[in-house]
């Protein structure tokens, strides 16, 4: 049988999202592979120019997403099956489309990590992320700002004459369309991916892509590359060439082993257990990265991966394969204007002998699916990826649609149709058609902002209504601010506090101030603007946003006791959040009161939105005592002095 596409839903425990936080992101996520420049310097010239490009300066314009918790109740989430008659692939086409399982009929085994509830932690660009399946990362460095949003979803004829899932939406942070065609030809046991991502400016922008596979981690499980060697970023944060280990799945430590494939090779990666069973990942040549992922032995990473799977077990876990288009995840490509990239990825079964090497291990993946084969369906793929779709299965955002409006883009293969537009574009809809700011009520609090350099133009010729300069300052700094125009960004700020008394200007003002290396005035501009926030439920969120950067910031100027009064401002049931507890804990301690905060503590309390190597457990506990960390609050990733 050819691929056929169905529609069902998949029940899992799983963590409410929650609400966006409303302060816009004006900082880059905390980034785990941050070289110091001097490292960079000794790579080799053209990995050290990919490298330095394209780095993120804020999160702009997409929305932070911590509103999450640890309360997981019983969600029927929307699911997307294609199956022929060896592999069943379930997709979620409304989390980002991951590739959530697929399971190889003959055999029984499931070839992917799936983990029994759906838990948010904070581990991607926007916040939000979980773990499991495969996992397609447009965008930066890291877990794509799209790990938790809806895509398009739609049936389309596959070049065999099945049926295919398409997959598409706009990627905000690089402004970027990209499409996932998902397809299982008859008799086979490999799934494919086409993948395109398409540049419809007038400019060059970073390019990023990394295919993030979750597999299982059994005792004697390998991971095989083409490759002697490998690119290895760990816990002294460098980047350096090595040996491939023997055993590097054996870490104790996170680590990451980005294999350095030799000019021709034919990319793959495998996971074999024991027995030289597992899934191997392989593609056409412009996708010639891979990588190893691994958790490490320590208690730290375990203690992540029971957390995911909702603290439930705590067997071997699992380990990450992925593939990616350069060398190693720290680097973007340019992607010219009006060009187009595009690859072919298969995803299925293999079987070796127990300790193959990795000339044994290609040898049969070349007996199972040539190289040849896959170039030769990439092409004939092609054609079909412009293939208009017809069987619509999901929706995902109307951004996509806002911007063809803007631009009038030509994107066969990938509509974004005006009837998705809804109240999240209207303003901008408005600014466009009409080049008018819209008006913003004294309870209404911003929605999402969009930065790039034609909205930026767009902003700075329009016009406002009556008493309403300030919304089109407030906007105008942000997209100033995204382009590094600093300078222009605060000065647009300071008329918006000066016009409104808003709060969202004035937060905006902190946090440059933070950036110029001033705490003081920092810390006094973020009591202000928490002072500033409306009261009602609108700006519940806001006000609790703005508390979490304000307390910290008023620590840092040493003014514990105007700490203490933004905590004692927010609502009981947000005082009661673990991540308000540890800074209560933290305010305490900074106040000499040490007996009080170590009986925060001992009380207990889960940080539900704690960052991927986030410091702040350990530090606090160590300047209380002497005494090791307690296991329930020990998330450390590195080796601690």
């Amino acid at each position: 049988m050819a691929t056929t596409v169905r529609r069902t839903t998949l029940t899992l425990p799983a963590s409410p999202l929650g609400p966006e936080n409303p302060l816009p992101a004006l900082r880059a996520p905390g980034e785990p592979h941050l070289l110091d420049p001097a490292e960079s310097a000794a790579l080799p010239p053209g990995m050290a120019g990919r490298i330095g490009y394209g780095r993120l300066r804020t999160l702009l314009p997409v929305p932070r997403l911590d509103g999450y918790t640890r309360e997981r109740v019983p969600t029927a989430l929307d699911a997307v099956v294609l199956e022929n008659d060896r592999l069943r692939a379930t997709v979620l086409p409304g989390l980002g489309g991951r590739l959530y399982a697929l399971h190889h009929k003959p055999s029984g085994r499931e070839l992917l990590h799936t983990d029994p509830v759906l838990q948010y932690a904070d581990f991607g660009l926007a916040g939000a992320w979980f773990s499991g399946g495969v996992e397609w990362n447009p965008g930066a460095t890291g877990h794509t700002a799209l790990s938790c949003a809806p895509l398009h979803a739609a049936r389309v004829p596959a070049p065999d004459g099945g049926e295919m899932l398409r997959l598409w939406e706009w990627e905000r942070l690089r402004d970027l369309p990209f499409q996932i065609d998902l397809w299982l030809p008859e008799g086979s046991d490999f799934l494919y991916a086409g993948v395109r991502v398409r540049n419809p400016h007038h400019r060059t922008v970073p390019l990023y892509w990394w295919s993030n596979t979750a597999v299982p981690q059994t005792p004697g499980t390998r991971v095989v590359a083409p490759a002697t060697h490998a690119w290895h970023f760990g816990a002294s944060r460098t980047l350096q060439r090595v040996p491939v280990p023997e055993a590097p799945t054996a870490s104790e430590h996170p680590a990451d082993w980005f294999y350095d494939l030799p000019d021709g090779t034919r990319p793959w990666i495998a996971a074999l257990d024991a027995d030289g069973r597992g899934l191997v990942q392989t593609s056409t040549d412009a996708l010639r990265g891979r990588k190893l992922f691994v958790w490490g032995r320590g208690s730290g990473g375990r203690r992540w991966q029971r957390w995911l799977a909702g603290d439930e077990g705590d067997g071997p876990g699992y380990l990450e394969i992925q593939a990616g288009l350069a060398p190693t995840q720290l680097e973007h490509l340019p992607l010219a204007a009006g060009a187009a990239v595009s690859w072919l990825e298969a995803y299925g079964p293999l079987e070796a002998a127990p300790g193959a090497d990795s000339g044994a291990v290609a040898e049969r993946l070349e007996a199972v699916l040539p190289r040849e084969h896959l170039r030769a369906a990439h092409e004939a793929w092609l054609p079909a990826a412009d293939t208009e779709p017809k069987d619509v299965l999901a929706t995902g955002s109307g951004w996509g649609a806002l911007e063809v409006t803007r631009g009038r883009f030509d994107l066969p293969g990938t509509p974004f149709a005006p009837d998705t537009l809804g109240e999240r574009q209207k303003p901008w809809l408005e600014l466009l058609l009409a080049g008018v700011f819209p008006r913003l009520g004294e309870d209404t609090v911003p929605g999402p902002v969009l930065v790039s350099p034609e909205w930026r133009e767009l902003l700075e010729t329009a016009g406002t209504y009556e008493g309403n300069a300030w919304a089109l300052d407030y906007h105008l700094g942000l997209a100033q601010w995204h382009a590094g125009d600093r300078a222009q960004a605060v000065r647009s700020w300071e008329r918006a506090a000066a016009e409104s008394g808003s709060c969202l200007p004035l937060r905006c003002l902190a946090v440059a101030d933070q950036s110029d290396g001033n705490p003081e005035r920092a810390a006094q501009r973020y009591l202000d603007a928490f002072r500033a926030v409306p009261g009602g439920e609108a700006w519940a969120t806001a006000a609790a946003a703005l508390a979490r950067e304000a307390v910290p910031a008023l620590l840092a100027a040493r003014r514990p006791g105007d700490a203490a009064a933004v905590l004692d401002a927010l609502p009981g049931t947000t005082r009661e959040r673990g991540r308000f507890r540890l800074l209560h804990a933290q305010v305490l301690l900074a106040a000499g009161d040490t007996a009080g905060a170590r009986a925060v503590f001992e009380e207990g309390f889960t940080v539900d939105d704690l960052r991927e190597g986030e410091e702040s457990l350990h530090t606090t506990w160590r300047a209380l005592t002497d005494e090791p960390l307690p296991k329930g609050y020990d998330f450390r990733m590195a080796p601690t002095p």
